[in-house]
């Protein structure tokens, strides 16, 4: 899986926005833009960082339906 495509995955099970994920993850809305359309790369630890803690944080929709 290519990296914009991973980045708005993990986004998107969090059933966040683009500007609450931002807002959550503390990183600048344009660059989560950037990588998402895939003008910039996600640095491959950032990508591994952000499936990690939404992982632990059970931010993923389905482990906040079950709640």
């Amino acid at each position: 899986m290519d990296k914009a495509k991973k980045i708005k995955e993990l986004r998107e099970s969090t059933g966040m926005n683009r500007k609450e994920f931002c807002e959550y993850f503390q990183i600048p809305y344009r660059t989560v833009s950037e990588w998402e359309r895939d003008g910039r790369h996600a640095p491959d630890y950032v990508i591994r960082l952000l499936e990690y803690y939404i992982r632990m944080e059970k931010l993923m929709k389905r482990n906040k339906d079950e709640k």
